[in-house]
């Protein structure tokens, strides 16, 4: 068997075990109605059948900027032809997902050496096709597996061979110009379906200003600043000139809280629970009860929440009022942010460095059971093991083959560290990722953006520096 006909076949049997994985997903985990669904299936209606991107309120249909209209446009598309159903939509979600199988098989050869590129090719696409915390994203209508697909574009298209990881050294104008605009123009793209893609530009920014600071290098640095500044300006452009024309304010993006015009949005709460909430699990019993359900103190609220039994018994007054309505008026976000500044004041290593780091374990090592019948629930060991042997089960093995892809990920960039993409793509995991532990909740949906990236770099491990001895026989 050739070299050439086993790289085909490993690329078709990957393409058709991922196939089979996110069939199995769309079949046996169908995820909607909750969430931002509602939402992006509302939008996108109300797009198609009435020429508006906007929502009912009061009986009138009102143009909205709380979410860019990138996924909109995709379910609306699909609504076009095959009307409303739920399988159209997850079978596309399905397709545009092995499409990015391919594209990480791409990138983690742009990185690799020429003697060994069939092996990490051939590596890249087996993780990326066999990892199901993507893959079981299809079975949802929301943002991450179009955005996961774009972000995974714009990568290809900037470390391309002869493009922005070897700008120092790049001659050719041409090469960098093409690489830039259409990394560029794919991140704008990807910001259209979730507002931070345009990190990816910030990382590549840079770690080129680090390669390129000495002074020949400057116009090289410039120019490839522009055109990838110029592609994501053209892609934004046409959703900008609608919020000016239509909202009458300028909004590139999605307002800071994806708030509606007028409503009011609880800064203090959100602060306030800055200072001490890491966990997923506390969104659920704190943040998203918020206007929504009681909070019961005893119960909801963990200890870390407050430094004492005085900073306690106020977040209880607070709660309590809360609890009368069940809304969160400025009288009572105003307390939570004079508790929040107060927490600050006294720990402000705590709420600027110690949340946001285990806010980022917290993402990055979890099972990924969100949108999944299971609730990860993994401690105490012997407690959740007599509850449910089948969930304790499940999350387990999905916790470590989180796991496993972590430290492959990790161990990858270690071995292909002087290579030159690496430092780019590694940079946008941090970015991205310090960026997420900033937002107002933990989720760990967020990062799945960086793991066509974290494939690409355990796919080097099947690298070796000198030519494969079965070639050489």
């Amino acid at each position: 068997m050739t070299a050439t006909t086993k790289m085909r076949l490993n690329l078709l049997g990957a393409a058709f075990s991922g196939l089979l994985l996110r069939l199995y997903f769309v079949w046996k985990f169908p995820f909607d109605g909750a969430g931002d669904s509602p939402i992006y299936e509302q939008l996108a209606r109300n797009w198609l059948y009435h020429g508006v991107l906007g929502l009912w309120l009061d009986g009138r249909l009102v143009p909205v900027n709380i979410r860019v209209p990138g996924y909109p446009a995709y379910l609306a598309a699909l609504y076009a032809f095959f009307g409303q159903s739920l399988k159209p939509v997850l079978l596309g979600q399905v397709a545009l997902d092995l499409a990015t199988c391919f594209l990480v098989a791409a990138l983690a050869a742009s990185i690799a050496r020429e003697e060994s590129r069939r092996r990490v090719i051939i590596a890249a696409i087996w993780l990326a096709a066999l990892c199901p915390f993507i893959a079981n994203y299809t079975a949802a209508t929301l943002t991450e597996v179009l955005a996961t697909f774009l972000t995974t574009l714009a990568l290809v298209a900037l470390f391309r061979p002869g493009a922005m990881a070897n700008l120092p050294q790049e001659e050719s104008s041409t090469r960098i110009a093409k690489a830039g605009f259409l990394g560029g123009l794919a991140a704008g793209a990807g910001a259209l379906v979730r507002p931070e893609t345009p990190l990816l530009l910030a990382a590549v920014g840079f770690v080129l200003i680090v390669k390129c600071w000495r002074r020949p290098n400057w116009m090289k640095l410039v120019r490839a600043g522009f055109w990838m500044a110029l592609g994501l300006i053209l892609a934004l452009l046409p959703w900008t000139v609608r919020n000016w024309r239509t909202m009458h304010e300028f909004q590139p993006l999605t307002p800071r809280y994806s708030q509606m015009r007028g409503e009011f949005v609880a800064v203090g709460f959100q602060a306030w629970t800055r200072t001490w909430m890491w966990r997923f699990h506390d969104v659920y019993l704190v943040s998203w009860k918020i206007d929504d359900a009681p909070i019961e103190m005893d119960k909801d609220v963990p200890a870390p929440a407050s430094d004492s039994p005085e900073e306690r018994g106020q977040v209880a007054d607070l709660f309590e009022r809360y609890n009368e309505t069940t809304s969160m008026s400025p009288e009572i976000d105003e307390g939570f942010a004079e508790i929040a500044r107060e927490r600050t004041a006294r720990h402000p290593w705590r709420t600027y460095f110690l949340i946001p780091v285990l806010r980022a374990w917290s993402m990055w090592t979890t099972p990924r059971v969100e949108i999944l019948p299971y609730t990860g629930s993994l401690r105490p060991v012997r407690e959740s093991w007599q509850d449910d042997r089948i969930d304790f089960s499940v999350s387990l093995v999905l916790w470590l083959i989180n796991f496993v892809y972590l430290s492959l990920g990790i161990a990858g960039a270690w071995v292909a560290r002087r290579r030159p993409a690496v430092a780019f793509l590694v940079a946008f995991v941090i970015l991205r990722t310090a960026y997420l532990t900033q937002g107002e909740t933990p989720e760990p949906r967020y990062v799945l953006e960086c793991f066509p990236a974290l494939c690409a770099l355990a796919a080097q491990l099947w690298s070796r520096p000198l030519v494969d001895v079965a070639n050489q026989g």
